[in-house]
């Protein structure tokens, strides 16, 4: 998957157990080096505003290890809460884990 790691991701994610092992999950990767990341959004029912931040931790996190991470197959009403939020332009979505995964070689 041209060196990607990519995190498929189901259910909700909300505060607790489900957003400490993202939390950890993505840490860890960083830690082993990975530098590509895509995370797909495709079977998220549901995410909070707590997750959220998780999810802007883990960018900053990637960014200053020199990692990147990316977010594919998002659901319109999470696309809606990232442009209201205007974290539109703090990750790179794409619509596909195919087209996340190729971006990173452009």
């Amino acid at each position: 998957m041209n060196g990607a790691s990519v995190l498929a991701l189901e259910g909700r994610i909300v505060l607790g157990a489900e957003g400490d092992a993202l939390r950890e999950e993505l840490q860890t990767l960083v830690h082993d080096g990975k530098k590509k990341l895509v995370l797909n959004m495709n079977n998220i029912e549901y995410i909070d505003s707590a997750e959220l931040g998780i999810l802007i931790e883990a960018h900053l996190n990637a960014k200053s290890q020199g990692a990147s991470l990316k977010l594919c197959h998002l659901r319109s009403k999470l696309q809606e809460v990232l442009q209201i939020t205007r974290l539109a332009t703090v990750f790179q979505v794409c619509n596909t884990q195919a087209g996340a995964v190729a971006s990173f070689s452009v």
